[in-house]
């Protein structure tokens, strides 16, 4: 299943822009995760973030993201993200108007 998100913050610059659109696969046999990837997923009390994968276990089971922007929220503050908690695998970023 193919799904549309629009990005709500900052902390991917320069790569996805507040406003922009994604294009994510939802159904995991769709997709394999690597390190590299970019993601949405969801942590409460966090809510829905998209990053960056920066490793994976050895087992899949679970990943360290990062974000690229100076004030980003990841891994360094929450810990490892789930696979449960994966919401999908960007496949293609639609800029904003005057992106």
């Amino acid at each position: 299943m193919i799904h549309i998100l629009r990005v709500t913050e900052n902390s991917m610059l320069p790569d996805y822009n507040e406003g922009d659109f994604v294009l994510i696969a939802k159904i995991p046999f769709f997709f394999s995760l690597s390190e590299g990837d970019v993601i949405v997923f969801r942590r409460q009390p966090i809510g829905t973030q998209i990053k960056r994968i920066q490793a994976i276990s050895p087992d899949g089971k679970e990943m360290t993201v990062i974000g690229s922007g100076p004030y980003s929220v990841d891994s360094r503050d929450y810990g490892p993200i789930y696979l449960y908690e994966v919401v999908g695998k960007v496949l293609f970023r639609i800029a904003r108007s005057g992106n």
